[in-house]
């Protein structure tokens, strides 16, 4: 029994960092090569977790060997335009110009019924007011209404907006991340005046950041 628990460890590990060294991308929308190699390590994985038989590097060796498959085909794809639209496709214009490409839609094996679907996702009700709907190679439809049917933005309207910029994360659940107080330009003298302002300590911090305009962002922890 402890056998069976420290296989499954090993292997869900393995798996865990193959996932990661295959990048950020295979937890999001999936190319279909990637669909592949999730389904296949997997599988591959499942079968000596429950066989306790099979020895463990049947099912290593494998995974590792999809996973290199996975990193040449994604060098690949990098490298050559015409080895990526080969494997990954190339995107599909399902309206152009506030034409419905029939054929398209049939091609992409589409109905009409997923499209408006989609179309209520991008907060779309009316197909007339959509200049073009491309369907991705991730299987995300890019949908661009006309310029007249968009939301009127600030600069549309001649207000003025202040910059942004990202919050750093200073404190988090408690942790003191040195490296972006760094990044933030600031140090444990500047840490210790804003908490002790606030009368609170690094341990009762659940969250503190800072952004370019110097704005703070503090919440401590609940009791």
């Amino acid at each position: 029994m402890i056998l069976a628990y420290v296989r499954t460890i090993i292997l869900y590990l393995t798996l865990l960092a193959a996932v990661r060294l295959m990048g950020k991308r295979q937890i999001g929308q999936l190319e279909p090569s990637e669909f592949v190699v999730a389904m296949l390590l997997a599988d591959l994985a499942a079968i000596p977790m429950q066989d306790g038989s099979l020895p463990l590097l049947s099912g290593l060796v494998p995974m590792l060997t999809v996973v290199g498959l996975e990193l040449t085909l994604s060098l690949l794809i990098m490298k050559s335009v015409a080895f990526r639209k080969f494997l990954c496709g190339k995107p599909v214009i399902l309206i152009d110009n506030g034409k419905l490409l029939q054929e398209n839609l049939r091609r992409a094996r589409i109905t009409l019924d997923e499209l408006t679907g989609h179309l209520r996702q991008k907060d779309v009700l009316d197909l007339a007011c959509v200049q073009y709907a491309i369907l991705e190679t991730d299987g995300n439809l890019s949908v661009f209404p006309y310029p007249d049917r968009k939301p009127a933005s600030a600069a549309d309207a001649g207000i003025p907006v202040k910059n942004q910029s990202l919050p750093i994360t200073i404190i988090q659940d408690g942790y003191l991340n040195r490296e972006d107080l760094m990044r933030a330009g600031k140090d444990m003298v500047w840490l210790r005046d804003t908490l002790g302002k606030r009368k609170t300590r690094q341990e009762l911090t659940l969250l503190l950041t800072i952004d370019g305009e110097e704005n703070l962002l503090w919440i401590g922890k609940e009791e």
